[in-house]
């Protein structure tokens, strides 16, 4: 069989290496013989988060659409998608001289639109959108934590209460959170009480004028700008907020293992 054409959303061999352990296999040989590589399946995915199509509009050189989103839902239903983002990015953290597990975080949202898809969504009055937000954790590489999408109505002080009561659940060492202004009052006390972190807020200069850097809080702002070249995520096109979710944490481990074969690469055998 001839193989097919390249895209630049294709998993290079080392890409490949490093991400194939991480996908799970069947526990038993029964059922059917699998038609499609896994590779080729991920490379389907990833090729839809880049370029924002629809499930159905998958080129015909890849697996049948049906196929590839059953096992992206496959994948969201057994969370291999946060194992696989959580395995990357301790190897990304390792390899930067760091601990595994992070000690402090920065956490922020960002407001959406959704589309004409059935589903759960709010209007944003400050941000002026009607739709879902995306709040997220990431360390201080600004890798990815945790992602929780909620309807765009809830405030940000209730939003970060949903992904910071996930995360203590799992990050046993954080210690520190930073977040702006927006998150400031009485959840700096339920943060102490609840997962017994420190919430320090990252306020504005007020006698700055223009754009300023703000301490810390940039690292969030560029995760979310690494986010914005999967055009899948440009909108919120999903009926489930499980799904947007997967949707990220796919779109950062694509991201993760490009940087890690990078790294691969530059050390050499």
């Amino acid at each position: 069989m001839t193989r097919r054409k390249s895209y630049p959303t294709d998993l290079s061999d080392t890409e490949w290496q490093i991400i194939d352990p991480l996908i799970p296999r069947p526990k038993t040989n029964r059922g059917r013989k699998r038609k499609h590589s896994l590779r080729e399946i991920l490379n389907a995915i990833f090729y839809l988060l880049r370029a924002g199509c629809a499930w159905r509009l998958l080129p015909h050189d890849f697996p049948p659409w049906k196929t590839v989103y059953h096992y992206f839902r496959l994948w969201r239903k057994d969370e291999t998608w946060e194992h696989i983002n959580a395995a990357l990015r301790a190897r990304l953290r390792e390899a930067d001289g760091r601990e595994s597990e992070p000690s402090a975080a920065i956490l922020d949202s960002q407001s959406v639109k959704t589309t004409s898809v059935k589903g759960v969504r709010g209007y944003d009055a400050g941000k002026k959108v009607k739709g879902r937000k995306r709040h997220i954790l990431v360390d201080t590489l600004g890798l990815l934590l945790m992602a929780v999408v909620h309807t765009a109505n809830i405030q940000d002080r209730d939003g970060a209460k949903l992904v910071l009561e996930k995360a203590k659940l799992i990050f046993s060492r954080l210690q520190l959170i930073w977040a702006d202004g927006g998150y400031a009052g009485k959840l700096i006390d339920w943060v102490k009480c609840t997962c017994n972190w420190v919430l320090e807020i990252v306020k504005r200069d007020p006698n700055a004028k223009g754009f300023h850097v703000l301490p810390r809080r940039w690292v969030v702002e560029r995760t979310f700008g690494w986010l914005d070249r999967y055009r899948r995520l440009s909108k919120d096109y999903e009926v489930l907020t499980e799904t947007s979710e997967a949707m990220i944490y796919a779109a950062m481990s694509n991201l993760m293992v490009r940087r890690l074969a990078r790294q691969t690469q530059a050390s050499g055998p």
